[in-house]
């Protein structure tokens, strides 16, 4: 009996030795604005095709570029792999112009394809999901008014931070890092996955069709809207993760907008599997 039991103690430790050899996958959630939407044609600035915005945008990439991920994952759904594929083959080739493609200042080709190329990846990978909704659809109920007060002051964080970029007081490359620091998207992850539980006994106004407003209790309206965001942030994460299984790669690097930064930073630091690099690392004020 007792040499039963310390060969099963042999064999757990062996075991358990074995796992902590094995090292977790680093995985870091970089944040960009969408280029394509900030641009605007009044302010020069703002355009990621001008000369100043290509120094700006490759200085960025560059910084990114010191984390050597060897997967790269983008916010494209999964359906549109084989676009990204084959857009990304040419982009390889120098055959790919984005100043005349429709969308071309999009940070997937502007960001994901020029850090891909220049670190010899194969692939860039889509895992974004489906879902998620406007925080303008929680406009009743009780303690709205706190709800209403973080979205002003994440307005005048972010809308001072747009303002300073299109009069050219702030660069491309600063504008981008801003939103990288934990000041900036802790701000937008209160006010999606923290302040709106505070909100109760009310209804959405005019909930899109992401919403299935056939199982929203409106006892818990601001919890309701946490878990459609979550919701989408977990598909996030399981297109990552599933991925991260076939390919095994050491440092993972997803390119996603900065409202999903610290949710998907928090999920991942529950995965065991899995070693959070924040991106302010190597995105230098």
């Amino acid at each position: 009996m007792k040499h039963r039991y310390l060969t099963l103690l042999l064999a757990f430790g062996s075991a358990t030795a074995a796992l902590a050899q094995i090292a977790p996958t680093e995985v870091m959630i970089a944040g960009s604005d969408h280029l394509n939407q900030i641009y605007s044609k009044d302010y020069p600035t703002t355009d990621v095709l001008t000369a100043r915005g290509q120094q700006d945008i490759g200085r960025f990439t560059a910084a990114l570029a010191r984390y050597k991920p060897d997967m790269l994952v983008v916010e494209s759904l999964p359906e549109e792999q084989a676009e990204v594929d084959s857009l990304y083959a040419l982009y390889r080739q120098d055959k790919l112009n984005l100043t005349t493609m429709s969308g071309g200042r999009s940070e997937v080709f502007q960001i994901a394809f020029r850090l891909g190329k220049q670190l010899g990846l194969s692939r860039i990978y889509c895992a974004n999901a489906p879902g998620g909704t406007s925080q303008g659809i929680l406009r009743t109920g009780q303690n709205i008014e706190l709800y209403q007060q973080a979205q002003q002051e994440l307005s005048k964080v972010s809308g001072g931070l747009k303002t300073q970029l299109q009069q050219g007081t702030l660069s491309l490359y600063d504008y981008e890092v801003a939103i990288n620091q934990p000041e900036l998207y802790n701000l937008v992850y209160r006010l999606r996955y923290v302040t709106p539980a505070r909100v109760v006994n009310g209804r959405f106004t005019k909930p899109d069709a992401q919403v299935d407003t056939a199982f929203i209790n409106p006892k818990y309206i601001g919890a309701e809207l946490i878990s459609v965001f979550k919701n989408r942030d977990y598909k996030i994460y399981s297109n990552i993760v599933v991925q991260a299984l076939q390919t095994k790669p050491r440092r993972v690097l997803a390119l996603f907008g900065a409202a999903h930064i610290g949710s998907l930073q928090s999920i991942f630091a529950s995965d065991p599997a899995f070693r959070v690099v924040e991106s302010k690392k190597y995105l230098k004020k």
